[in-house]
């Protein structure tokens, strides 16, 4: 439900604020005061089309901002859920901002996002319905959706059963048609994967060995550096030959202390650490030592490392940059020859895989055909019901099956057929009559499917022009009974259809010298029957229009008992 709408600088509006509830709700004024400026601003809000031209005169921008409230609708609460709107449960909020300069700026609770995004949305909450409505009815290619929401959730299994089947089958002939497009090209991308793969196995990668053998190397290509330098500690650590290297030095520092430990605790404690540092440093010569004795430089091995290095770093150029990457590769290349070499994709395989798969979605097809006929049948009787109450109890209604191509919604083309009067046959409903007739066509198949319809609006913008009497009557009871399933706001100048309203609101347009400005107010009771009588009579308010007026607005009690 539209709870709210803000519009400010929008075409002749400067600034309105409206607050609407459910039910049915009339927008009224004279020719040119801005009633459809404002159906105008809620199109745009919903993801249509903008132009600078609908910005105000004098303005930097034109702004509109609505709050809507859903509750029963699984499918928009999933396309928000996609677009990341995770918090969103029962309100949403919808802003446009259109700038002088053609700039269009779109919002969803405050987050900016695309037109199509907000298209996408705005589609779900909002049906707008016009004079020569050219939206959902009226073209062909949205029949078949609109006929499978007259499916319960048996249906919803069959048609997706089918879509399971379809995919399958699509999935499978690609292959097929691909292995035999080119059979030459086919068998040499095999002999490519083969050959990477057994180049990376037969390297037998370890991920860790590519850092240890440039470590080897460096070690290998400094050794004689290694070995000076480990000579050079030793002999300053333990030299037989040097009475005053480190170790004698601090052998004989240990004797003094020792001596003198049992007169004081200090000096036990320096005794004790020189001992400790004596024996460190005497195991530290001992293990060069070792070193040393074990230290020599091998040719072969540094050839080795260098073939080694060279292998690893070839494969890192192919498949890397790093050792990782080369063994992910490995994965996706043993990955693809697995689907490509497997038996079940042979040639001969394939072909038999595809025909039963085509015998499945052949069945699947059959059962969903079936299955919509049915719906088709109910949707049918459904509508020549409507088009009785409107008095067009001669008309028919017809669902068109044609076969097609299959695809992932079937293999039946759908199209709505009408035939208004017997013996002119049927014909497509895109290109049917106009005027007053188009209108209860419309109203008619609208009132059928609002019932199975989750949008939280429906707008009509005029849509009973070129009727009157009790057809007129008709319509306002049609409008009235959709409104009952939600919330419907409208624009008319049907005196009828403005008394079954649940409020009306009354545009109005004032103009100086300089500026015209368009302004939007709530009528009381008394208000209404002025107005409608106005639509009676004129600007004359006579008796006999106020009287009928309020005879319009008392039946409308009677007309809700018979509905209910």
């Amino acid at each position: 439900m539209l709870q709210e709408i803000s519009i400010k600088n929008f075409a002749i509006i400067e600034e309105i604020h409206l607050s609407f509830e459910s039910g049915m709700t009339i927008l009224t004024g004279e020719t040119g005061a801005g009633k459809s400026i404002i159906i105008d601003a809620m199109s745009l809000l919903l993801g249509g089309r903008a132009s600078s031209d609908f910005v105000r005169h004098g303005a930097n921008k034109a702004e509109i901002e609505g709050l809507f409230f859903f509750d029963k609708t699984p499918e928009l609460k999933a396309v928000l859920l996609e677009l990341g709107f995770e918090e969103v449960d029962s309100e949403i909020i919808l802003r446009r901002e259109i700038f002088a300069n053609g700039r269009s700026v779109c919002r969803i609770n405050g987050q900016m996002v695309n037109l199509a995004t907000l298209r996408q949305v705005g589609e779900l909450l909002v049906d707008i319905h016009g004079q020569h409505d050219s939206q959902e009815l009226m073209n062909p290619k949205s029949h078949l959706r609109l006929l499978d929401e007259f499916g319960d959730e048996a249906f919803d299994q069959i048609k997706n059963n089918y879509k399971l089947k379809f995919e399958n089958f699509k999935n499978l002939r690609q292959q097929l048609n691909l292995r035999q497009k080119n059979e030459q090209e086919f068998a040499q991308r095999i002999e490519i994967l083969q050959f990477q793969a057994e180049e990376i196995e037969a390297a037998e990668i370890n991920l860790e060995e590519d850092e240890q053998l440039v470590n080897r190397r460096e070690k290998l290509n400094n050794i004689k550096n290694i070995a000076d330098s480990l000579s050079s500690a030793y002999l300053a650590l333990d030299d037989e030959d040097n009475d005053y290297s480190s170790l004698n030095n601090i052998r004989t520092t240990m004797t003094e202390l020792d001596k003198i430990s049992k007169f004081d605790n200090d000096y036990q404690e320096l005794a004790d650490k020189t001992a400790e540092s004596y024996y460190v440093l005497e195991e530290v010569a001992n293990q060069i030592q070792r070193i040393m004795s074990d230290l020599e430089f091998n040719p072969a091995e540094l050839l080795q490392i260098e073939d080694r290095i060279m292998t690893l770093t070839t494969l890192k150029k192919k498949y890397g940059p790093e050792l990782s990457d080369v063994m992910n590769y490995l994965e996706k290349v043993q990955l693809e020859l697995s689907e490509l070499t497997g038996s079940e994709n042979d040639s001969e395989n394939l072909v038999n895989t595809v025909k039963v798969a085509q015998v499945q979605l052949i069945e699947a097809s059959k059962k969903l055909n079936e299955a919509r006929h049915k719906i088709a049948k109910e949707v049918e009787k459904d509508i020549k019901h409507e088009l009785s109450e409107l008095y067009m109890e001669k008309a028919d209604f017809k669902v068109s099956f044609e076969g097609a191509k299959f695809s992932a919604n079937g293999n039946e083309h759908v199209e709505f057929f009408i035939q208004t009067n017997p013996g002119e046959g049927f014909k497509p409903l895109a290109k049917t009559a106009s005027g007053g007739e188009l209108s209860r066509l419309m109203l008619a198949i609208k009132s059928s499917f609002s019932r199975r319809e989750n949008k939280t609006a429906i707008v009509f913008d005029e849509v009973d022009t070129g009727v009157s009497g009790r057809v007129a009557q008709a319509i306002a009871n049609k409008i009235y009974k959709i409104a009952r399933h939600g919330q419907v706001l409208a624009i008319s100048h049907l005196p009828q259809v403005v008394a079954i309203a649940d409020r009306q609101f009354y545009i109005e347009k004032a103009s100086t010298d300089d500026i015209t400005t368009s302004t939007v107010r709530k009528l009381n009771a008394e208000e209404r029957v002025n107005e409608i009588a106005k639509m009676l009579a004129g600007e004359d308010l006579t008796k006999e229009a106020l009287a009928q007026a309020k005879r319009l607005l008392s039946n409308k009690s009677n007309i809700i008992k018979k509905k209910s």
